[in-house]
């Protein structure tokens, strides 16, 4: 696995519960602001959109860009966030 951010770690570490969108990695508040306006204001809808795209890499990175302006590392860091998540938990 490649190095991760600590809020990565942070957030793989434990269950999902009721965090906020902007705890998964990769989403600062812009995108977080971005994101809750369209609807995904907590970790697990974007995971819901995540587990919709078939955990996807590509599907789930366009869906990021276009829904929220992410740029491609941002897309990348939630992406890999929720992918190793769901390695944990599901």
């Amino acid at each position: 696995m490649s190095s991760t951010s600590q809020k990565h770690r942070n957030f793989v570490a434990e269950p999902m519960g009721e965090k906020p969108v902007t705890d998964l990695a990769g989403v600062g508040e812009t995108l977080g602001k971005r994101l809750t306006d369209a609807g995904f204001d907590k970790a697990y809808t974007v995971l819901g959109q995540y587990l919709i795209l078939k955990k996807d890499s590509e599907l789930f990175k366009d869906w990021m860009k276009d829904t929220c302006n992410a740029n491609a590392k941002q897309a990348t860091d939630c992406y890999q966030c929720l992918s190793d998540w769901c390695e944990e938990f599901l």
